[in-house]
C-alpha cells in the first residue's frame, strides 16, 4: 500500500509540473504574439498618410430621417382671410375673426399673418402683453410708433421687434400715397413673463438670404455675442431663418439643438394669390410646397438636417422655424 501511494504521489506531481510548464509556455507564447503585433501595427502605421479625427460635436448631423419626418401642408387658400378694403389679410392660425380649432398654434408660434396694408391706411394705436412680435418687410414702408417713443419707417429686409411684456401700445400705418405695404407679423408665446418692454430693429439685406438661410430671430438663450449681422433675440424656444431661393437650388437647415423639435416653413406670396401655373415653389421632403402654403414638419429629432429645395420657375421667399416642442 505504502509504495503505491508514493507511485500515485510522484504521477500527481509530474502532472502538476507538466501542467505549471504549459501555462507558463502559453503565456510566453501569448506575449510574444502581442508584442509581434503591437510592432507590425506601428511599422504598417507609419507609412500610412495622416489623417485627422473629427471630435465629435454638434456639428455632426445626420439627415432627417424620411420614415420619422412628416411634412404637412396647409395650403394657401386653407388659412383664414380677411378683407376689409384697407387691409388684405391672410392667417395661418385663429386670429380676430377667424377661428379654426385644428390651427390655434404651433410650438410658441401663435400667430402668423401674411397683410397688404393699401396706402394712406394703417392700425391705429392698440394694445399688447405678454406676446414677442415681429414683422417681416416684404415691399413697401411700414410706419412703427409705440409707447415706448419708437418711431420708425420699416422697408424691405427691414425686421421690427417688439416684446410687449407688462404692457405696450402700438400702431403701424402705411404713409406711402402709391405703394401698398406687404408684411409678415409674427406673434410667439415668450417662455418668461412680466418682462421689460423691449423694441428693435435690424436689417437683413436680400444678399445674405440669396441661396442660403440666413438666422433672422434667435431665443436668447443661443444668442450669443450680438454683433451688426447677429440675429435679433428673443424669449422663447424659436429660431427663424430666411431664404431667397432661386430654382434648382438647395438648401439645408440643421436643427438648432438635439432632441426632439417642431418645425414650420412659410413660402411667401408674390401676388394677392397663389399663381395658376408657375411662380415660386419649394420642395421639403416629398411635399411640394407653392405660393403662400405652408407645412408643420413633426418627427425632427436633432442632431439632424432639413432640406430645402426651389422646384418653381422663380424666386421663392420662405421662413423656416425650428421650434422647441411645447405648444402657447
Amino acid at each position: 500500500m505504502t509504495g503505491q501511494t508514493e507511485q500515485q504521489q510522484s504521477t500527481s506531481t509530474a502532472t502538476s509540473y507538466l501542467t505549471t510548464k504549459t501555462f507558463i509556455i502559453l503565456i510566453a507564447i501569448l506575449a510574444v504574439t502581442l508584442a509581434f503585433f503591437t510592432t507590425a501595427r506601428q511599422t504598417l502605421t507609419s507609412f500610412l498618410p495622416k489623417t485627422a479625427l473629427r471630435p465629435l460635436s454638434t456639428t455632426a448631423f445626420r439627415a432627417a430621417s424620411p420614415s420619422t419626418m412628416k411634412v404637412i401642408k396647409r395650403p394657401w387658400n386653407a388659412r383664414g382671410h380677411s378683407d376689409h378694403g384697407w387691409l388684405y389679410s391672410f392667417h395661418t392660425f385663429s386670429f380676430a375673426a377667424h377661428y379654426d380649432p385644428e390651427h390655434e398654434s404651433f410650438g410658441p408660434l401663435r400667430v402668423i399673418n401674411e397683410d397688404r396694408v393699401e396706402p394712406t391706411t394703417g392700425f391705429g394705436a392698440h394694445a399688447h402683453a405678454e406676446f414677442l412680435i415681429f414683422s417681416y418687410i416684404v415691399r413697401g414702408t411700414l410706419e412703427h410708433r409705440d409707447s415706448m417713443g419708437n418711431l420708425e419707417n420699416l422697408r424691405r429686409g427691414e425686421v421690427q421687434f417688439t416684446s410687449a411684456g407688462t404692457g405696450i401700445r402700438h400702431s403701424e400705418y402705411n404713409r406711402n400715397a402709391d405703394e401698398e405695404v406687404h408684411f409678415l407679423q409674427i406673434w410667439a408665446k415668450p417662455n418668461v413673463r412680466g418682462l421689460k418692454p423691449h423694441y428693435e430693429t435690424k436689417k437683413f439685406g436680400d444678399e445674405l438670404k440669396k441661396d442660403r438661410l440666413a438666422r433672422i430671430m434667435e431665443s436668447t438663450q443661443r444668442l450669443g455675442e450680438k454683433t451688426e449681422t447677429s440675429p435679433i433675440g428673443l424669449q422663447t424656444d424659436l429660431s427663424m431663418d430666411a431664404s431667397i431661393l432661386s430654382p434648382g437650388k438647395k438648401v439645408v437647415h440643421d436643427v438648432v439643438v438635439d432632441g426632439p423639435r417642431k418645425m414650420f416653413v412659410q413660402l411667401i406670396m408674390s401676388g394677392r394669390k397663389q399663381p395658376k401655373d408657375g411662380g415660386a415653389k419649394i420642395k421639403v421632403g416629398d411635399v411640394t410646397l407653392g405660393e403662400g402654403d405652408s407645412a408643420y414638419i413633426h418627427g425632427v429629432v436633432g442632431p439632424a438636417q432639413v432640406e430645402v429645395e426651389s422646384v418653381g420657375d422663380k424666386e421663392a421667399e420662405f421662413l423656416l422655424f425650428d421650434m422647441g416642442p411645447e405648444d402657447a
